[in-house]
């Protein structure tokens, strides 16, 4: 299969590595992405896969709460920053936020089809087609979650003006000032270091399989000397290293370094008289997994790499 400059700025932009690291891998692979991947990762070229793009499209994120107990996060993306920032697009991106958290719909096309809810003559999809003509700039009603804590909290989190959103459910049999406080810091934390579960119980087997695997490609690499028992007691380190990483309740708490965020909720739980359990975030960031045309820049890759 003929590589080109387009797969290996792809395959750079997922995992950092070089542009001929990465060439050599499309090549080893036949141009499958996806083993190509694992080629960088078991060779040491790719610590760790990267979102599939650059975060780079405009536009907002805006959470919605209804008594603490329902809550819906919207993305809606415009072409420029400059309209991000505009009222008449943030107003939009707030009555559709507030239609999600009413809405029963199950996904975008079913979303798109309801009726919108400031004119029932109209669909949401007509909604913002009007918009669009009135802003004269491309807009899109990427994605939305709704949540639900039928025996807690919902807390929202938005930073930087709508680049960041989140939404932490927890059940407690408390709710207070003070516990919607550490939930929200809970949430801050989950918009700073982007954990992909809450705790351990929700990694799968086959995650954990998967990686051990890729560790024990790493690990004989760099260690081809070592005995078979040392290897796996590296494995099983850099795999706990990795769980406190991307576990939310493992996880390094940001506002005090001697507590996992798991701690800091059980000591304000305590301090509370309450028993809290964090069961589900979600985060979403604007642009994620969408990336901008960069003029010429496969010409230059190209150019780099004699292609």
């Amino acid at each position: 299969m003929a590589i080109t400059a387009g797969m290996v700025k792809e395959l750079r932009e997922m995992t950092g590595a070089g542009m001929m690291d990465c060439k050599k891998a499309l090549s080893e692979t036949n141009g499958d992405m996806d083993a190509a991947v694992e080629f960088l990762r078991k060779n040491g070229q790719a610590k760790a896969e990267k979102k599939a793009g650059r975060i780079a499209a405009e536009g907002i994120v805006k959470t919605v709460v209804k008594d603490d107990k329902v809550a819906a996060i919207v993305e809606v993306n415009s072409e420029t920053d400059f309209v991000a920032k505009n009222d008449e697009f943030q107003g939009f991106v707030e009555a559709v936020a507030n239609q999600v958290v009413d809405s029963e719909a199950a996904d975008l096309d079913a979303f798109m089809a309801e009726a919108w809810e400031a004119d029932t003559t109209k669909t949401v999809k007509d909604a913002l087609v009007e918009k669009i003509a009135v802003i004269g700039e491309n807009l899109n009603i990427r994605r939305f979650e709704k949540v639900a804590a039928d025996n807690g909290v919902v807390v929202p989190y938005i930073h930087g003006g709508g680049r960041i959103g989140v939404l932490v459910v927890a059940d407690t049999d408390v709710v207070n000032d003070e516990i919607k406080a550490a939930l929200k810091n809970v949430a801050m934390q989950v918009a700073a270091m982007s954990p992909k579960y809450v705790s351990r119980e929700e990694v799968s087997q086959d995650y954990l399989d998967h990686e051990k695997e890729i560790l024990l490609a790493q690990a004989k690499k760099e260690n081809p000397e070592k005995p078979e028992n040392i290897i796996e007691k590296m494995i099983i380190g850099r795999l706990n290293k990795e769980l406190k990483e991307i576990c939310l309740l493992d996880q390094v708490y940001v506002q005090d370094s001697d507590l996992t965020v798991g701690k800091y909720v059980d000591k304000v739980a305590k301090e509370n008289g309450a028993n809290v359990k964090v069961t589900k975030f979600v985060r979403f960031e604007t642009g994620e997994g969408i990336e901008k045309k960069v003029d010429d820049f496969a010409a230059e890759v190209a150019a780099q790499m004699g292609m």
